[in-house]
């Protein structure tokens, strides 16, 4: 099957092996990009490598029904959005290829979520639905089969006794939380974690806070929580995949998702490494949507296939990815 033949991409050859058969399939069973595709002049027989493959706008994600499978929907994740905004959706037809692309990714670069407590503070994701986090959030936390693990909405005084517990017993802690209310922690509460234990900031105030550069957040976070360093997940509704940051908001993907940049004045002139540009995503976990996308997102990408994010074009709307403008 083509998904296991994604999830076992081992380098660049089998990555452009599959990206193009992906390609096929996608141009053949979603007719939104089809047409978008013939609109370019592009047709499937004129794809010779995945450079040459075209990338759908991701506002496409707003206004059609994004879907290469005649599979029924088993779940429609919904991006954040203001009261009256229109919200992006991401028809899902297969949530065993969410769970495989996020299980194998966590695998790939954190190792075996049974060897964490997960603590999640995501309440903005929370307090609406149809958020992919929440979901893959969720997953994680049932399977790390740790009792401490769970998400911790409006208990803050769980949150804190729990991670005080877990430091003093020299647990791993992966404590993942989007960005103002892991600030309203810091602020309001002396924290000390081990230092190797993971706080992994999702990005983004979400209108709780006066937006702040990534390395200021950053420096804030790192000494409230006493850790070295803190992490970053690069997702959104759109994709089924995420790249993480170790640390310094440098990202790095698995195996089966690619970020390039395009100039910002011509969408369909790639940029080399090192230039500011347009992110350009190919994500073969959305086997069954579009795996081809121009986000809204700017930034840089690297020769080892490191990136980082900048921020966004202007006018974009304000969105749960990870953007920190720097």
């Amino acid at each position: 099957m083509l998904t296991e033949t994604i999830f076992s991409i081992q380098n660049d050859q089998d990555f452009e092996k599959a990206a193009l058969r992906v390609f096929k399939h996608q141009y053949l069973n979603c007719l939104t990009y089809q047409r978008f595709c013939n609109l370019l002049g592009i047709i499937k027989t004129s794809i010779k490598n995945s450079n040459d493959i075209p990338y759908l706008p991701i506002e496409f994600f707003k206004q059609e029904k994004i879907i290469s499978s005649q599979a029924n929907i088993q779940q429609i994740f919904t991006s954040s959005g203001t009261t009256g905004s229109i919200t992006s959706k991401h028809h899902v037809t297969n949530l065993k290829v969410y769970e495989t692309s996020f299980r194998n990714g966590f695998n790939h670069f954190y190792g075996n979520i049974k060897d964490y407590s997960v603590l999640a503070l995501l309440p903005s994701y929370l307090e609406r639905d149809g958020s992919s986090l929440v979901y893959m959030a969720d997953t994680l936390i049932k399977e790390s089969e740790r009792p401490e693990s769970g998400f911790y909405l409006d208990e803050t005084e769980k949150l804190i006794s729990t991670l005080t517990k877990l430091t003093k017993q020299g647990e791993k802690i992966l404590l993942i939380g989007v960005s103002f209310a892991l600030l309203d922690l810091v602020e309001n509460y002396n924290i000390q974690l081990n230092p190797d234990a993971i706080v992994m900031e999702t990005g983004g105030m979400k209108g709780r806070r006066k937006e702040m550069i990534r390395s200021e957040l950053h420096d804030i976070l790192a000494a409230g929580f006493g850790v070295s360093k803190i992490h970053s997940e690069y997702g959104m509704t759109e994709l089924l995949s995420q790249a993480y940051s170790n640390g310094e908001g440098i990202f790095y993907c698995p195996p089966w998702m690619k970020i390039s940049t395009r100039d910002p004045e011509d969408a369909l002139t790639p940029l080399n490494s090192g230039k500011t540009g347009g992110i350009n995503i190919i994500d073969l976990a959305n086997i069954n949507s579009c795996s081809f996308i121009a986000t809204q997102d700017l930034g840089k990408t690297y020769d080892n296939g490191s990136f980082e994010i900048l921020g966004r074009f202007d006018h974009s709307d304000i969105r749960g990815c990870n953007l920190m403008a720097l």
